[in-house]
């Protein structure tokens, strides 16, 4: 890839992955039980760090739960949860991505926990890039990182490589 910029490397991802499950557990510490619902597929890899981070830290219970969406047609598709709804009513879900951008994606995957009943809602990103289209906010980002609209972020998190770079 041309004209990379490693904004985060694998340690400071880490770092904030750390940082963000202090802050969830911290928003959570009353409860038994929290659910993370991580957008697929990088926003689920995300939550999967954030749920072994919560482990290592606190006596939560943590339950990972996957939303699937078309990210580039929202609207052409509907958004599934590996959850059935019924099972969600008065627990506290933490919807998690990568990177938010515009707010789309996430008000999209939003949707399905709005008729739940829950407890209460918040929402995590690893990155925000602070470009609102939609009223949305994460509760919780790893970094906030003002870009151009022309920039695009990308988060690397395989086996291999972990990174988040600005390109």
């Amino acid at each position: 890839m041309q004209n990379q910029v490693l904004i985060l490397n694998s340690g400071q991802i880490g770092q904030k992955i750390n940082r963000i499950a202090w802050q969830v557990y911290e928003d959570n510490a009353g409860e038994k039980e929290i659910i993370l619902a991580g957008i697929v597929s990088s926003g689920y890899a995300v939550a999967e760090r954030i749920a072994a981070a919560l482990k290592k830290i606190s006596p939560l219970d943590v339950r990972l739960v996957s939303i699937t969406m078309n990210k580039h047609s929202q609207h052409d598709q509907e958004v599934k949860i590996s959850a059935d709804a019924s099972s969600l009513k008065g627990k506290t879900v933490v919807v998690v991505d990568d990177v938010l951008n515009s707010g789309k994606t996430m008000m999209y995957a939003l949707r399905p926990f709005l008729s739940a009943d829950l407890k209460k809602l918040r929402t995590v990103v690893l990155v925000d890039r602070n470009h609102k289209i939609y009223p949305v906010a994460a509760d919780f980002a790893g970094l906030s990182l003002a870009t151009t609209l022309q920039e695009h972020v990308s988060v690397v998190l395989d086996a291999a490589t972990e990174a988040v770079y600005l390109d």
